[in-house]
């Protein structure tokens, strides 16, 4: 809607602030409480919106943030921007959509993947490493898995959080997509033992790569 303001748009979600959610996301690193299917709604109203996603970005809110990251441009970002972007992402939430729905549509997704899984803050190279999980499913070519694997063998274990969780998804998903490293990915996965006692709810897949390997082959090779 043309004309709103960032004002108009901050009001509407703390309108939608709910303190129970807000608790249930604290305790994952998030400091929002606005439900995301509410969210949603909101961005498909707003439709896209650069400017105004610029203006929610500014705020450092992070339910603006995400909103932001809804009614954004993907493709209007110069590569200077999204690289200072992803060092202010902060929270898991808006760094996880930040890399989903907009650096991955972004033609400069390759060039910032390279540089991001060589850069010396985590959070940083965690993006790098998410992308790089995203080429190892999609589009594998030129890619040197195993030394990937070799890296992954070597830091994963003593990663800090995020970038051991990013890291982890690529070892899983070099094991589903690519039955040639496989073996070497669930032994990387066995005797390190990342995220083996991670809480998984029932009826959901556990982050543990030889679990998950197993169980996403399981269902590619079902009838």
């Amino acid at each position: 809607m043309a004309g709103t303001t960032v004002e108009d748009v901050l009001a509407e979600l703390a309108a939608l602030e709910d303190p129970r959610a807000r608790a249930v996301n604290e305790r994952h690193g998030d400091d929002y409480g606005v439900n995301l299917t509410k969210l949603r709604a909101v961005a498909k109203r707003l439709r896209t919106q650069q400017d105004l996603a610029l203006e929610l970005w500014g705020t450092g809110d992070t339910a603006a943030r995400l909103l932001a990251l809804l009614i954004c441009r993907p493709k209007a970002f110069e590569r200077n921007e999204l690289d200072a972007m992803v060092r202010e992402t902060g929270t898991p939430k808006v760094h996880d959509w930040f890399v989903n729905y907009v650096v991955k549509k972004s033609p400069h997704a390759e060039d910032l993947r390279t540089a991001w899984l060589a850069d010396s803050d985590p959070v940083v190279a965690s993006a790098g490493w998410a992308l790089t999980a995203d080429r190892v499913m999609r589009k594998p070519e030129d890619l040197d898995l195993a030394g990937l694997l070799d890296v992954i063998e070597t830091q994963m274990g003593n990663a800090p959080a995020r970038l051991q969780w990013a890291m982890n998804t690529c070892l899983a998903q070099i094991g589903i997509e690519h039955p040639e490293h496989r073996g070497r990915a669930l032994e990387i996965g066995e005797r390190l033992g990342v995220l083996k006692d991670y809480p998984t709810p029932p009826n959901c897949t556990s982050p543990f790569a030889p679990v998950w390997i197993a169980e996403m082959v399981r269902r590619q090779d079902a009838p």
